[in-house]
């Protein structure tokens, strides 16, 4: 023996398994809840190996961002040249890109068919009302979404990005519809902030009551409700296949969540619930948690699109991987419900599975 560490003694056995790969582009969070420090907390809940590309520099906390500062698009590319050019990423998210340069700068590494399973999260504004795009919204739909995977607007950057009010499921429905038409296969628009409506808009059927026509889709195991898509040119596919099902149960990752059937499922007779919509390769899909009583839901949004990408990371289809993030957001809120970090919205708790898993 020579002394030296045995980690720095040669390969590792060739039956080792090494974690999938997924890549961050993003910008920096100095309070940690949101941004890059959220997407490497998410993959690595998820056990997968985060690699990162910083945007931008905030000087940030759970009050709202007080500076920020682009990176230089030459170190940008160079940063994606470094990851890129060793590592096998098997899943892309993209964040903050802060203007049109870096857009343009990503959109260019899509176009060459470098950043797989791309999960557009379109951050133009924060939730405290902070602008974080300087560049012209229309040109995520222009450059990114026909490269994307799943773009995740929520209800804010949705109604900038069609300019157009959106208020209710069927508005959700509609602009998910219509963002569609711009390339990505999928598209999920978050309505976690959305006000509740009285009466049967706020119900997961968007009204319902009476059951789907014969035919024509309907209510699924775990009450996920697929939407035939009126907007489908006859003879497309989708329509009455189970979106829902196959949603993989709680794992390492999610152990204490959700069981599997409650992964879509309406919020018991009363409470609130939670409404995203789904459309994905031609049909729609809504997906409702309960809603969380809490303060902490800093970096939701980023955290819910990391999620996404993980789970496209480890394999997980398309729908699977959307509703079983969705899971481990609503988790992730019930986890961190308590937690008073700032004066502030706070973060959610990453990583609630390893600290139930270690009770």
């Amino acid at each position: 023996m020579n002394g030296a560490h045995p980690s720095l003694q040669g390969p590792r056995p060739s039956n080792a398994q090494s974690p999938p790969v997924a890549l961050t582009i993003a910008g920096s969070d100095s309070g940690g809840g949101a941004g890059i420090q959220a997407d490497l907390h998410t993959f690595a809940a998820h056990r997968v190996h985060g690699t990162s590309v910083i945007t931008a520099i905030t000087a940030q906390n759970t009050r709202g961002v007080t500076a920020a500062e682009a990176v230089g698009a030459d170190l940008v590319r160079a940063q994606l040249d470094a990851v890129l050019g060793d590592f096998r990423v098997k899943a892309v998210k993209t964040g903050m890109l802060g203007g049109d340069a870096l857009l343009a700068l990503v959109a260019q590494y899509g176009e060459a068919d470098r950043l797989p399973n791309l999960v557009v999260d379109p951050v133009m504004v924060t939730t405290t009302g902070d602008s974080l795009f300087a560049g012209d919204p229309a040109a995520y739909l222009a450059r990114l979404g026909p490269l994307a995977t799943v773009l995740t607007p929520n209800l804010v950057e949705a109604r900038q990005l069609l300019g157009r009010e959106i208020d209710t499921v069927d508005d959700m429905r509609e602009a998910a519809r219509a963002l569609a038409t711009y390339g990505p296969r999928a598209v999920l628009v978050k309505g976690g902030h959305r006000e509740e409506r009285p009466a049967a808009e706020a119900s997961v059927g968007g009204g319902q009551e009476e059951g789907p026509p014969e035919g024509t889709g309907g209510r699924r195991p775990g009450g996920a409700v697929v939407v035939p898509d009126a907007g489908r040119a006859p003879g497309d596919a989708g329509g009455t296949s189970n979106v829902a099902g196959g949603v993989p149960a709680a794992s390492d990752v999610t152990r204490g969540a959700l069981a599997a059937s409650d992964v879509a499922g309406e919020a018991p007779s009363g409470s609130s619930s939670a409404v995203d919509v789904l459309w994905c390769d031609g049909q729609m899909l809504d997906l409702a948690a309960p809603r969380v009583a809490t303060r902490n839901d800093h970096g939701t949004g980023c955290t819910l699109a990391a999620a996404i990408a993980a789970r496209l990371a480890l394999g997980h289809p398309l729908p699977q991987a959307v509703a079983g993030a969705k899971v481990y957001v609503t988790e992730a809120l019930k986890a961190a419900a308590e937690w008073r970090l700032g004066l502030g919205p706070g973060p959610v708790d990453h990583h609630h599975g390893k600290r139930t898993a270690a009770l």
